[in-house]
């Protein structure tokens, strides 16, 4: 048995890999390249020591997608495939109800055609829109979502539990991401965008390398204690592990659709993660005040409580390992 990772060479995806691989589990990688680099593929391999299976593809494609599932016995599938930069989907709107929301539906026609009902989806803490409570616990309403990226999780939220509602022998684990940051601690594998940087610490470690002039913080007239956008940062590695948990619990569960947060329960201003990350490299990272981005709220961090008594899982790293670890990244790289 073993479990398809859609965009398993991307940030998170990669990350994901590695733990899965770690605990035990057989993996299946599509990817396109179309956020990501063929070089990743060896890396997991050299992290992990283990093998693993690989198409490059795209998840839109049906009958490539029909021949994975032909040629491997696959039990779960976890996808990563969607498209990510919220600027770049307001700008872009149609490539990214496209690629996430057709590409998801592609994705659950054949695994609904080979019978295989163990999913879990990468969303966001985006669906909360603008939160009505902070911090913020699955119970929370969703909608009113401030960007084009955060409706695509949205819908696929809403097709799955549709999708649940139709056939409940489905079992779904929906896991709502905070704001992934950090790099694996080996520095072979991290985040790594084109051109200038959507998220805040690619940014600010492409700053402090002296690759780019100046961090642009957007907005500073926001109703936090500093007047900057406040957000949950969350180290990959811990998020990763998160799907490993996720799995588990699909394996132990048999049907159903769960809900989780993936956060750390802090929240951390723009300005704090630059003085978090100058304290902890040592290197300056000169900023820049400019207009608040559109799609932008001014604070979001998660209650992580549920995640902790139901999947067994709770962040442990800390900022600093976050700041160390995006740093080693781009120095080896």
């Amino acid at each position: 048995m073993a479990i398809l990772l859609p965009g398993g060479a991307g940030y998170i995806g990669s990350h994901t890999a590695i733990e899965l691989l770690n605990a035990g589990k057989k993996i299946i990688i599509i990817d396109n390249f179309s956020n990501s680099k063929p070089e990743i593929i060896e890396k997991i391999k050299q992290i992990t020591g283990k093998n693993l299976k690989f198409y490059e593809l795209d998840y839109l494609n049906k009958d490539g997608l029909e021949k994975v599932f032909e040629e491997n016995k696959i039990d779960a599938v976890i996808n990563f495939a969607g498209y990510k930069a919220v600027g770049e989907s307001v700008q872009e709107p149609l490539k990214y109800y496209h690629n996430n929301v057709a590409g998801a539906v592609t994705l659950l026609e054949t695994m609904a055609k080979y019978n295989v009902k163990n999913f879990v989806f990468s969303s966001s803490a985006t669906v909360y829109g603008n939160p009505e409570i902070i911090p913020i616990t699955e119970e929370c309403k969703t909608g009113g979502t401030t960007n084009p990226y955060g409706t695509t999780k949205l819908f696929i939220e809403q097709i799955l539990q549709d999708l649940y509602k139709s056939d409940n022998s489905w079992n779904i684990c929906i896991l709502r991401y905070f704001n992934p940051v950090g790099a694996h601690e080996s520095g072979l594998i991290g985040e790594e965008p084109n051109g200038v940087p959507n998220n805040l610490m690619p940014y600010i470690v492409r700053v402090a390398k002296g690759e780019l002039k100046e961090l642009s913080v957007f907005g500073n007239d926001y109703n936090t204690q500093d007047g900057t956008g406040v957000r949950d940062y969350i180290h990959v590695v811990d998020l990763a592990k998160g799907h490993v948990n996720a799995i588990q619990k699909l394996e132990k569960e048999k049907s159903g659709i769960y809900i989780y947060n993936l956060g750390t329960g802090k929240g951390y201003s723009v300005l704090d993660m630059v003085k978090a990350f100058e304290k902890a490299t040592g290197r300056k990272v000169p900023y820049k005040i400019a207009p608040r981005r559109a799609g932008d709220i001014p604070t979001c961090y998660a209650d992580p409580k549920k995640a902790k008594q139901e999947l067994n899982w709770q962040a442990t790293k800390t900022l600093e390992d976050m700041c160390m670890d995006s740093w080693n990244y781009i120095n080896q790289n």
